[in-house]
């Protein structure tokens, strides 16, 4: 198919430092797009400040866990471009740790930036596409979550409770917008790809309980060092640029689906999860049977 828009589109882009969301910004430009990046450190972008004037590339400052700058970012893109086409939730953390080894504090900051920050991300977008946009022309909403939004990670508790607490927040609000307002929402459920999320994020020391040699725990951090090393490479295939590549295709299909799955690793989680959850259906059918009241 063709991955070219009739005409250039505005998109806005969460979490644009590296990663998933800066091979987005990047790909949006090379296909002649406009885009505002935003992300905490404008600096990291400096390099494409230099490459594109002002009339194609807008970059803010914007931490999404601080929820009255994401009205303020929406509003400067449109006095820049006009309006709003495309949105990539994108911004995020992750966070490393057993459930019982996870301060509070940690998981706690991790939800205002993976669930809050993105909720509020999505219902601004809603807002600004039903009520700012020009009339009928709505606009996309793709926000990136994860696998782990379908099958939990273990030492990753707390980021896989973030991503299905969004994933279900994210499909009711998909349900309720009224069709005539032209929005169209996708959940991204990538696997592991070559981003810095995994090396730079929370990491909490081995909880007491779980150093047998032989757990669970201790052979996913085995995994989740190799992931984090400089040649992770030989373990994570998955190249941000190539999805954002996806991305941009998904943006173009008059009706995407509610879900991607980016991956065949998060293929095969999801199917194993799908399969474990229909397998208990299955088993457990008959007690629901003769509940209702006499």
């Amino acid at each position: 198919m063709s991955i070219t828009a009739e005409a250039p589109r505005v998109w806005l882009v969460t979490g644009s430092s590296a990663g998933f969301g800066r091979s987005m910004v990047e790909f949006a430009l090379e296909k002649g797009d406009l885009v505002v990046a935003t992300l905490r450190s404008p600096a990291m972008l400096d390099d494409l400040r230099g490459e594109y004037s002002s009339e194609r590339l807008l970059i803010i400052p914007l931490d999404v866990a601080k929820s009255e700058d994401i009205p303020r970012a929406f509003q400067e893109a449109k006095r820049a471009f006009g309006r709003v086409d495309v949105v990539f939730n994108n911004a995020g953390i992750s966070l490393n740790g057993e459930v019982e080894g996870t301060p509070e504090d940690a998981a706690r900051h991790l939800f205002d930036i993976n669930f809050w920050g993105a909720a509020n991300v999505n219902t601004e977008a809603v807002r600004f596409f039903r009520d700012e946009n020009p009339t009928g022309s709505g606009g996309r909403v793709v926000v990136n979550s994860s696998y782990a939004g379908l099958s939990p990670i273990t030492c990753a508790g707390y980021y896989s409770a973030a991503k299905f607490a969004l994933e279900g927040l994210t499909q009711t609000l998909a349900t309720e917008i009224d069709p005539s307002w032209n929005i169209k929402i996708t959940l991204i459920e990538p696997g592991f790809f070559r981003t810095n999320a995994n090396r730079k994020g929370a990491r909490f020391p081995l909880h007491p309980a779980y150093t047998h040699p032989d757990s669970v725990a201790v052979q996913t951090r085995r995994f989740i060092e190799l992931v984090t090393e400089p040649t992770r490479g030989k373990v994570v295939s998955g190249d941000p640029a190539k999805a954002a590549k996806k991305v941009y295709e998904l943006s173009l299909l008059p009706e995407p689906p509610m879900r991607l799955v980016l991956g065949q690793d998060a293929l095969q989680y999801a199917r194993k999860q799908l399969r474990m959850v229909t397998d208990d259906f299955d088993a457990y059918e008959s007690w629901s049977e003769d509940l209702l009241e006499d």
